[in-house]
């Protein structure tokens, strides 16, 4: 089959889309035949091997998986022994490393995908919807009525945050450049921030969950926008480099048990419980995917590219 590959650590030069070994199903596996999948900022850190705090997770050196990707949509080609409620023919999405390939073998992140979706809408979700919704429901414990401001609202988290926050009865204000205004409030924003031209943290009014997928202000700048007992979830740890990113990392949770305020840092974990819940909310009507931009998985290095910036409008689709 063709895949992704990249050997080593560095700039786009170092990925390759060539034929590697097939997957075998596993016993508690699904082989998928993946009909689309979609790239996230984590697949270019991936590549790049950065942050540096994270090579123990992806491999010192060199990754441990050559394979990039993880979101795919398609139809089950084959399944294990102990695999009960999905049979060949199945169409499905999930989450699974190495999703950039034409098959994938998946064990718990797989669900039969939103039937009123296409594939390539499917591949959208899995990680940008699931880091909405555990970020806001887990984490943020978001509640109806409550205020939340979500910054970097017109990104793939964002897009999907707007949607599940209004679907769990908040009040929602987004973040975002002037060109991404109107998008946020088509998705059902009550508010919207040109952070071009307004900081959220300078001004009087204050959320009781904040989750922020940009970090571009300070901490003690956001916490001036929470309310007195608010929660902050962060799900970036971009906003700096070198050991200020560790203290960036490590601050929130070093200062949480201090404060009135909950201040807490989380890395999403697909799974197939939240991709049905998603589901459902998808063939309600409550959430739709934001796709920016469709390439073939031979112009993936294009479509990493294209992430690398940080400003798409929503996901970026890949079709096999």
């Amino acid at each position: 089959m063709k895949a992704l590959v990249h050997e080593r650590y560095g700039s786009s030069d170092m990925l390759e889309l060539r034929e590697v070994e097939q997957p075998e199903v596993t016993d508690d596996g699904v082989l998928v035949r993946v009909l689309a999948s979609s790239v996230n900022p984590t697949d270019w850190y991936g590549m790049t091997g950065r942050p540096f705090v994270a090579r123990p997770m992806q491999g010192m050196r060199k990754p441990k998986s050559p394979l990039l990707g993880v979101d795919f949509a398609g139809v089950v080609e084959a399944v294990g022994k102990d695999v009960a409620g999905l049979d060949p023919g199945d169409e499905v999405y999930g989450g699974r490393s190495g999703a950039l390939a034409e098959l994938v073998n998946v064990k718990n992140a797989v669900a039969r995908k939103p039937a009123n979706l296409t594939f390539e809408q499917a591949a959208a979700i899995p990680v940008a919807a699931t880091t909405a919704l555990q970020g806001l429901r887990d984490h943020g414990r978001l509640q109806a009525g409550q205020r939340v401001l979500i910054n970097g609202a017109s990104g793939g988290v964002g897009t999907f945050a707007i949607q599940i926050a209004k679907a769990l009865g908040a009040h929602v204000t987004g973040v975002a450049s002037s060109a991404n205004l109107e998008l946020m409030r088509s998705l059902g924003a009550d508010d919207v921030i040109d952070y071009t031209r307004a900081d959220f943290t300078a001004r009087a009014a204050t959320w009781d969950v904040i989750l922020d997928n940009v970090e571009n202000r300070s901490l003690a700048e956001v916490r001036r926008a929470l309310t007195a007992e608010g929660t902050l979830v962060l799900n970036s740890g971009t906003g700096a480099r070198g050991l200020g990113m560790l203290v960036r990392l490590a601050a929130p949770i070093v200062l949480s048990p201090f404060s009135r305020q909950s201040l807490r840092r989380f890395i999403s974990n697909p799974n197939q419980a939240d991709l049905v819940v998603l589901r459902d909310m998808v063939e309600a009507g409550q959430v739709r995917p934001v796709v920016h931009r469709t390439f073939r998985l031979d112009e993936a290095v294009a479509a990493l590219q294209h992430i690398a910036g940080g400003h798409a409008r929503g996901k970026v689709v890949l079709v096999t």
